[in-house]
């Protein structure tokens, strides 16, 4: 079905514009365009140094708004979709409302710290609701029978959150210039516990201390699922959540021995995002097949 697709397809276009809104970061292109919605008052500005990033970054999130418009249209129109798939992808649009006003408060305010790390959560949210629609709208498979994997469902939701705090957390970390506050690894300022002396280096440890909690629940999760008795249709999702997790933990450590180079310090966005996305969908597909089909209402008529 097309709603199905076209969500699939949005879900691709968060992971890019994710993605770009780090290279935006990286090579300090925020402020490159100094108004907004306009850039130096047009919308098609001369997109060199750091405004082709900063413009393609507000290009590409607008045409994310239209894709999502489509996909919620979709869901309105096309026969049997249950009620609740319209509802929820509504939602989305408010998120990317919301999160397309912050950030332009963003650039109107300067960077303020909270308002830019809000900014990010409200893009890691909205790809969490996407996903999550993405994959229950996909069509299910007749292998997993009845059985549900309740138990594996926790654990996946419960990774799930651990991997967005971690992620806003990250955020938090880039919006502070905190990145390089513990500018050697794995110590901190040589110390396995560094004096948390101020709020750049107490931000920057937290982040290195959950990260090492998600790794390792993630890693046991990923353990749990592909030993399971589930379909292979969802535990070949096991090994993608362990290599992302180790990929992620190399990158961050590549981004603080390269002074938080462009390529490893965008990467590191975008592999923290594909996780989420990946246990968001693990969580979603270990539902029973049957729930998506039974809350089908019959065609509209239009």
């Amino acid at each position: 079905m097309l709603h199905a697709r076209a969500f699939r397809v949005s879900v691709v276009w968060t992971l890019i514009l994710l993605f770009l809104g780090s290279v935006v970061h990286a090579t300090e292109s925020s402020l490159a365009c100094p108004d907004w919605p306009t850039c130096f008052g047009t919308l098609a500005p001369e997109m060199t140094g750091g405004v082709f990033w900063e413009h393609l970054h507000r290009l590409v999130a607008g045409g994310l708004l239209l894709m999502w418009g489509l996909a919620t249209w979709l869901a309105y129109r096309e026969a049997d979709v249950p009620p609740w798939v319209f509802r929820t992808s509504l939602m989305g649009v408010g998120l990317l409302l919301v999160q397309s006003v912050f950030g332009g408060l963003t650039v109107i305010y300067r960077l303020p710290d909270l308002v830019s790390t809000t900014h990010l959560a409200l893009a890691l949210a909205f790809l969490v609701l996407a996903t999550a629609l993405a994959s229950a709208t996909s069509r299910p498979g007749r292998e997993n029978g009845h059985h549900t994997g309740a138990g594996l469902r926790r654990w996946a939701i419960a990774a799930t959150v651990l991997v967005f705090v971690q992620s806003v957390l990250g955020a938090l970390v880039r919006h502070m210039d905190a990145g390089m506050a513990c500018p050697d690894a794995p110590l901190c300022l040589g110390q396995v516990v560094p004096p948390l002396v101020n709020a750049p280096i107490t931000v920057h440890f937290l982040h290195r201390v959950l990260g090492v909690v998600v790794a390792i629940a993630v890693s046991a999760f990923a353990y749990r699922l592909y030993t399971s008795a589930l379909a292979h249709r969802i535990r070949r999702w096991a090994p993608v959540a362990f290599a992302l997790v180790v990929v992620q933990v190399g990158l961050g450590f590549a981004s603080v021995l390269t002074v938080l180079a462009v390529a490893p310090v965008s990467l590191h966005t975008l592999v923290a995002a594909s996780l989420l996305a990946v246990l968001t969908h693990i969580a979603v597909v270990t539902e029973p097949a049957q729930r998506y089909e039974a809350s089908r209402i019959p065609a509209r008529t239009v």
